[in-house]
């Protein structure tokens, strides 16, 4: 079997496996993103939309991704050529592996410049540099932040030195050992947060703007963005959570512990949400206030707040943990195939991957600053890592995978690997063929502005084609799996 061909450290157990999967998943998406969302997109219809696609989209690809790491037991682009080769496929199916750890580092490109922004504002909340009266002058705060190349630029390399500080010390001892602690703690200072929330004026509001379902409320935008936001959240398609697989032991249940994941993931972004909506309606705040609800409306509301520089601080080291336990796990992808198939050891592959990082990270640092006006297409650097990532390879890396799963491999090597019994792996197998694949394309779709074109305006002949996919899906799955047997 293609998981005894390399022995490989594997987590201390579930739950370390389930901390540092959950610490993937719940970054900025869930404390900065999920919440203003809500608020954007009308409150509890959105809230209960989002979970529908976590369960139909997001859990069934996580299990994929889960079983081919563990299947596999290498880095995204050995687990799946190992994984292919067992089933008698061609080993071109690896290039989905080279695209989702090649994904997954361009995002922390970026994305250690968005973190850096949260330990900026962790040292202006200690330090009282967030002081205003208005938000007009928070945002002026959050773009002379921006501005600074020496002040940006230093955050986001203590992230990224923090982030191989971690990794280099392996699995068991930098990465787990981390998460073992961050993650209760970030959900004590959520719980902390929530409870200041309860006596704020502001949280039957909150509760009710979360948790109240009203389907006029939400828009084919809100149910595009929930559909979205459901993939991205669990940090599917970009390495994270494949190699991360590959360290689970062939005991655990992949599906319990799936399922465990995106439960955790959902509790701390609806705890987020019932930490920061009181705060926003106890001051008479816009729930729907964009991407500025964070960094521009939350520090001024604490000023105004009884212990509110207190709990600013927490708030901001809240948001710091969670920026960096997504960014461990952005790494693991590359730093895993360093190791495996270049001989070095992890201290000297997490260097150097950490130099080459940023590297990159200070050229998407300058698109605030020095290189503002640097620009191809109207895009800046920054902006390019993020839509190529976002709009591309995620995406097509999340349809690679499931098309992979569901149609190629025998199937045999899941029905093995998930060891679910007869019904639960039928039911997980129609999703990933075919639930699963018609979501990410409608995410596809949508983010390439095509969805009114292609999806809004032909749904009825699109939905009959999906069931007529899942009536011959047995006959058509057998005569594809010969088609694309290697000669």
């Amino acid at each position: 079997m293609a998981s005894s061909e390399q022995p490989r450290i594997q987590w201390l157990g579930r739950w370390g496996f389930m901390l540092a999967a959950t610490g993937s998943a719940v970054g900025l998406g869930n404390i900065w993103k999920f919440p203003y969302m809500t608020g954007e997109f009308g409150g509890g219809a959105f809230v209960l939309v989002y979970l529908a696609c976590i369960l139909a989209v997001g859990v069934p690809v996580m299990m994929a991704e889960i079983a081919f790491g563990r299947r596999g037991r290498g880095s995204p682009v050995d687990a799946i050529r190992r994984v292919v080769n067992e089933s008698g496929r061609s080993s071109a199916w690896s290039l989905i592996g080279w695209m989702a750890m090649l994904c997954g580092f361009m995002i922390l490109s970026f994305y250690v410049v968005v973190a850096g922004w949260s330990f900026s504002y962790l040292w202006k909340m200690l330090t009282g540099g967030l002081a205003g009266s208005s938000v007009d002058d928070m945002t002026a705060v959050f773009s002379a932040n921006n501005a600074n190349p020496w002040n940006l630029g230093f955050w986001s390399t203590l992230v990224t030195l923090l982030t191989m500080l971690i990794v280099g010390k392996g699995v068991q001892e930098g990465i787990e050992k981390s998460v073992s602690w961050m993650m209760p703690g970030l959900v004590l200072m959520l719980a902390l947060l929530i409870g200041f929330g309860v006596f704020s004026g502001g949280f039957g509001q909150a509760f009710s703007f979360l948790f109240s379902f009203k389907a006029g409320s939400l828009s084919s935008e809100g149910m595009l963005a929930a559909l979205g936001h459901a993939f991205f959240t669990l940090s599917l398609a970009s390495g994270a959570i494949l190699t991360y697989g590959s360290y689970l032991p062939k005991k655990t249940s992949i599906g319990r512990t799936t399922l465990s994941v995106a439960l955790a993931d959902t509790v701390v972004a609806l705890m987020a949400g019932l930490a920061i909506f009181p705060v926003i309606f106890a001051n008479g705040m816009d729930p729907a206030e964009g991407p500025g609800l964070i960094f521009m409306s939350l520090p001024l509301a604490f000023q105004a707040m009884p212990l509110g520089t207190l709990f600013g601080i927490l708030f901001f080291l809240m948001l710091s943990m969670a920026a960096l336990t997504s960014s461990i796990s952005m790494v693991e992808a590359t730093v895993s195939w360093l190791c495996d198939n270049r001989g070095v050891s992890r201290k000297a592959a997490s260097w150097g991957t950490g130099i080459v990082l940023w590297l990159i990270s200070t050229l998407a640092m300058l698109s605030f600053n020095l290189g503002a006006e640097w620009t191809l297409a109207d895009k800046h650097f920054f902006g390019w890592l993020d839509y190529l990532t976002s709009r591309w390879m995620m995406p097509l890396g999340g349809l690679g995978m499931v098309v992979l799963a569901g149609f190629v491999l025998n199937s045999e090597t899941f029905r093995d690997e998930l060891g679910l019994a007869p019904l639960p792996y039928a039911l997980w197998l129609t999703m990933v063929r075919y639930v699963s694949p018609l979501g990410i394309l409608v995410i596809f779709a949508d983010a390439l502005g095509v969805y009114q074109v292609v999806f809004a305006a032909h749904w009825p002949w699109l939905l009959a084609i999906l069931v007529a996919m899942v009536a011959l899906g047995e006959t058509l799955s057998p005569r594809l799996r010969q088609a694309l047997r290697p000669v």
